[in-house]
């Protein structure tokens, strides 16, 4: 590590915001120095507590988020939130929609919000999503939002980045069914109506709480339903009180501990995969797929035959036992 990039870390660490965006920069490009970032902060980190909110399109999430981390302000918390925004198809970039529309969240020195970029993510997340939320953690932030692009059936890995899952519904749009196929009952934590004051708002809610009803508990807790309408900053003091709740339940149960270590557990599987990927997919072995495709095709060699002709012969080596750790 340089002394620049350390340099940066301390002055980050100290409340320097600009370093702190100088850091987050280097992990969402994967810079050369994004790996000692990334483990600087992890081991920095865990002091702040993760809320993802999710739900589809035009629900309202960001509107909503803004009333909420200025309720959270008045506890004198500091506070961040990432908004997962579409790329820029020029510079891969977020295109900012959700921080402008974090406006007034925006002038508190003691919030800092980031927008990423998606740039592919199928899952509703960057992603360095969790890498950054844990710069933001080891710079000092007590709670820290997740905003999710979108939500459908490929958008679920929120509850696997967070420990509170918010879902954010409105009374219009088909908004239940699309609920039912995205699969939210099951990752939901809170569950939010937002533009109440909307007509159907009651109905949605009676019928979502049919639905937890016949799901009954999960590991002990049953999502409660709120009513909100975030421009008019109604209900928002009752949604903080909730994911307070949640956050309560999680420690005294001892389910935040391992939420925490089920995630790193997926991090550590994700990280390896994805180098065990790079090195298998060469150029030479892309070429060899493509000339396996063809043969299979004219019927001059089988399916599994190609299999086994590609898979590298030192497979054997990826299912021996693990060595063991110090």
């Amino acid at each position: 590590m340089t002394q620049g990039l350390a340099a940066q870390m301390a002055a980050a660490a100290a409340g320097d915001r600009r370093a702190l965006a100088r850091l987050i920069s280097l992990v969402e490009d994967e810079a050369p120095q994004a790996a000692a970032v990334s483990d600087w902060a992890l081991g920095a980190s865990g002091g702040a507590y993760r809320v993802g909110v999710t739900g589809p399109p035009g629900a309202g999430k960001s509107s909503l988020l803004d009333g909420l981390l200025r309720r959270y302000r008045t506890q004198g918390l500091r506070l961040a939130a990432l908004a997962v925004d579409p790329s820029s198809a020029f510079t891969g970039g977020a295109l900012l929609g959700d921080r402008i529309r974090m406006h007034e969240a925006a002038r508190d020195p003691e919030i800092f919000i980031r927008s990423l970029g998606s740039r592919g993510s199928l899952g509703g997340l960057a992603r360095q999503t969790e890498a950054v939320a844990d710069l933001l953690d080891a710079c000092g932030a007590e709670r820290i939002f997740i905003e999710t692009l979108g939500v459908g059936q490929s958008e679920l890995d929120i509850v696997e980045n967070c420990f509170s899952t918010v879902v954010v519904l409105t009374p219009e749009s088909g908004d239940g069914i699309q609920m039912m196929k995205a699969g939210l009952l099951e990752i939901g934590d809170l569950f939010v109506i937002n533009k109440a004051d909307r007509e159907g708002a009651a109905a949605l809610a009676m019928e979502l709480e049919a639905s937890l009803m016949r799901r009954g508990a999960l590991d002990g807790w049953r999502p409660p339903v709120l009513q909100c309408v975030a421009t008019q900053d109604r209900g928002l003091v009752e949604l903080e009180a909730a994911i307070e709740h949640h956050r309560d339940f999680l420690t005294r149960e001892g389910r935040l501990d391992l939420r925490q270590r089920e995630q790193l557990a997926r991090r550590l599987r994700a990280a390896v995969e994805a180098r065990v990927t790079e090195a298998l997919w060469t150029a030479d072995r892309v070429r060899a797929v493509e000339k396996g495709v063809a043969l299979v095709m004219e019927g001059r060699t089988g399916f599994a035959a190609q299999v086994a002709a590609l898979t590298p012969a030192g497979l054997a080596a990826l299912i021996a036992p693990p060595p063991e750790l110090p």
